[in-house]
């Protein structure tokens, strides 16, 4: 390992690192860029409000108090995961002189940004499937309010704590540590009303993501490495820099795209974390607006209705004649995603659910003309009838024919379509916080970057192999 460490020289008194490779003369442009993106974004931002909120009639003042503390909050969490995580992104360019801090800072920020705002949404409504169902549905009770804000506070204090502290974290470990936390603690407090808590097969699945992906990381980083220096003999590949000289071109423009892949990838995973919780909030507070997709058109309303019909007939053949409903379907259907049973009522009370939306959305036509007051039911209908569908094709009972239950998921696509979705002004939003966090982090990298005080982590310098080995896993 000689050939891939060197050791560092002693700094003038009160200089770092970063402070030789800062260039002044590139302040003025990442400063350009970032009160660009930034006018435009919160633009963007209230012009949308505004047009979303415009035919609301205010009658109390209370829950905008309350959504603008709660996405203040939300949005503090992604502007903290961003400064939080710059420097695995950007530690490498500076390090290897391959780009000025203060352009690798804004770079990765933009490149955090568009990673959000291309995102699908995928992961944000994986996040909300941990939470105990009964706080999704009444997300806008106090204990839904609690939830949101107890998890969102946990993650953002554990994440500046190590931050302060110089010691690496995951946020996305942190994000759903918050969340099986929260689901403990419903359960333990409602212990004798049989309400759910953690939904541990979800939560399984994700551990074994976040357990596996350091592993598969460090593997691949490893075997690209020793491969790289079996095949390729390009001799800067595996040279320190020395004082402020970058590497040639090719190995600039290597290390470059590595980190624009890190900050790209980043952006669009982590970005996504909180953009299920925001809607959750929104939902809660201006359900009007929020609680279905307004943007939905009539050709994908009467596609709804055909679907909707046809997934009816389905569920029809496989009711249980011994089933008895009760006073409530979606009551029935909430209990079977909670307990993960299905009792001889289910089915149903599914088709009950599945044939009441069914008049409704067909009354309506579309769903910004659904009554104020029955926006939430609708959604939440709709919530409970899609994570039965999931559950019950995921444990094949029952068991529905392969034609059965394509006509299904097709249903199920059309429900989620009205539902999970994310406006874009909350992926500006996002994107904003996240990129503004990436390049606000110029300070912090001072703990990653910094040739004092950590003597033990400056006795190796980066080669530029290795760190381009140690990123292209991650992107």
């Amino acid at each position: 390992m000689s050939d891939l460490a060197t050791t560092v020289g002693t700094l003038p008194a009160g200089a770092s690192l970063l402070d030789r490779k800062m260039k002044k003369s590139s302040a003025w442009v990442s400063s350009a860029v970032v009160i660009a993106a930034l006018v435009g974004g919160l633009g963007f931002i209230g012009f949308h409000i505004a047009q979303d909120l415009g035919n609301i009639v205010i009658s109390s003042v209370w829950p905008y108090l309350l959504l603008g503390a709660a996405l203040l909050i939300a949005l503090g969490f992604e502007f903290v995961n961003g400064f939080h995580d710059t420097a695995n992104a950007v530690a490498t360019v500076i390090y290897t002189h391959s780009l000025d801090p203060n352009i690798a800072v804004v770079w990765s920020g933009l490149w955090n940004l568009l990673g959000v705002l291309t995102s699908t949404g995928t992961v944000a409504f994986t996040i909300i499937t941990l939470l105990p169902v009964e706080l999704i549905l009444q997300v806008s009770s106090g204990a839904g309010f609690a939830m949101v804000f107890a998890l969102l506070i946990a993650a953002i204090l554990w994440n500046l704590s190590t931050w302060w502290f110089g010691l690496p974290a995951s946020s996305s470990h942190t994000m759903v540590g918050s969340i099986i936390g929260v689901g403990i603690a419903n359960q333990l407090m409602n212990v004798h009303s049989g309400t759910s808590g953690v939904d541990w097969e979800q939560a399984t699945k994700v551990f074994k993501v976040l357990l596996i992906s350091p592993l598969v990381g460090f593997g691949c980083a490893a075997l690209l490495m020793l491969l790289s220096k079996a095949f390729v003999k390009y001799p800067a590949l595996y040279t320190a820099p020395k004082n402020n000289t970058p590497p040639p071109w090719p190995i600039r423009a290597l290390l470059v795209l590595t980190c624009t892949g890190v900050s790209f990838f980043h952006g669009s995973n982590d970005g996504q974390k909180g953009m299920g919780l925001i809607m959750l909030i929104l939902i809660g507070t201006v359900p009007t607006a929020y609680a279905l997709n307004h943007a939905v058109t009539g050709n994908d309303i009467q596609q709804f209705i055909a679907a909707s019909e046809q997934a009816g007939r389905i569920l029809d053949r496989h009711v249980d004649k011994n089933g008895i409903l009760g006073a409530d379907a979606r009551t029935e259907v909430t209990d079977y995603i909670r307990t993960k049973q299905l009792q001889p009522a289910t089915v149903l009370a599914l088709r009950e659910l599945v044939e009441d939306l069914n008049h409704e959305v067909g009354l309506y036509r579309e769903f910004k003309s659904v009554p104020a007051k029955d926006q939430t039911n609708v959604r939440n209908d709709m919530y409970v009838a899609s994570e039965a569908i999931r559950l019950m094709q995921k444990n094949h009972d029952p068991a529905f024919t392969k034609d059965e239950s394509t006509a299904l998921g097709n249903y199920k696509s059309k429900v989620d379509k009205a539902t999970k979705f994310i406006p874009d002004w909350v992926k500006v939003a996002v994107a904003l916080a996240l990129g503004l966090g990436t390049m606000a982090a110029t300070p912090e990298l001072r703990t990653w970057v910094v040739e004092t005080g950590r003597p033990k982590l400056s006795a190796a310098k980066m080669v530029p192999m290795a760190t381009s080995s140690a990123q292209a896993p991650w992107a």
